[in-house]
């Protein structure tokens, strides 16, 4: 017969971890790709030139809404309510918080970075080297709990873009014309809704209060949709923060005269 459980109910063994396969690799992808974009957004952020492109209206993501007077002109699509503050609190700091907030306190990337940046498991099945393990129960992780609220800040600010990309079909004459910037910029809203659409908090708005779905069918539907996507959500975490890394890439050489705008047609 095997020995009874222990009163704790876990088995009590030396080894950090039984597992024979590479369980530190997944980790170890997460930390490099998020650390990647963070440094990306750093110099970005902090370097405040080559984000806008008149001739064919391409704002980079980072600095949208430009609301700072510090603004080159024609960025601002709407106003410049905050005054220039010099180097240090260059245009994105006004919106980045908020961005960075829903990031930050999404379901999927709390995973992602507690287990790629404090071992918190670092793995399932793999012990984690902290002595105590108190939850999101005490500052600053009990923070986490405002993640519905900055839901709503990334709707506003991808309703932005959205504004953005629509704008940025203009033609080199006037009239519209397509770009190749445009159609990343499309992609770029495509990513950026579903995976804000697919958010925990998204979902339980939607449906999470209904007791009688047959009551409410149009809820429902809108219910069976975001849960759909919501399957996928940890896949639209990643592409859409490597597509806004993209976009803004792009601008950035273009505005820069790096390269020029493939015009697929004017």
């Amino acid at each position: 017969m095997s020995a009874p459980a222990s009163a704790t109910g876990r088995a009590r063994i030396g080894a950090r971890t039984l597992r024979t396969d590479h369980w530190w690799l997944p980790p170890l992808v997460t930390f490099l790709g998020l650390m990647a974009f963070v440094i990306y957004g750093l110099i970005r952020t902090f370097m405040n030139q080559w984000y806008w492109v008149p001739e064919h209206n391409y704002l980079a993501p980072f600095f949208s809404p430009c609301l700072s007077a510090a603004c080159v002109p024609g960025s601002s699509h709407f106003g410049q309510p905050f005054p220039d503050l010099g180097w240090l609190i260059p245009p994105p700091i006004f919106v980045l918080p908020f961005v960075l907030g829903f990031r930050l306190t999404c379901y999927y990337y709390r995973k992602a970075y507690y287990r790629a940046f404090w071992a918190s498991p670092p793995a399932c099945a793999v012990g984690e080297p902290h002595s105590r393990y108190t939850g999101e129960s005490r500052f600053p992780l009990v923070m986490q709990n405002v993640h519905r609220y900055f839901f709503y800040a990334a709707m506003l600010v991808a309703a932005v873009l959205t504004y953005d990309t629509v704008i940025a079909f203009k033609g080199t004459g006037g009239g519209v014309g397509v770009g190749l910037g445009t159609v990343l910029m499309v992609v770029n809203v495509v990513l950026l809704w579903s995976y804000t659409l697919s958010c925990h908090s998204c979902r339980h708005l939607i449906g999470g209060r209904l007791n009688h779905f047959s009551r409410h069918p149009v809820r429902y539907w809108l219910w069976t949709k975001i849960t759909w996507l919501n399957g996928k959500h940890m896949l639209l975490a990643w592409s859409s923060l490597v597509s806004v890394a993209l976009v803004d890439l792009y601008v950035m050489l273009v505005a820069a005269g790096a390269i020029t705008d493939l015009r697929l047609f004017n």
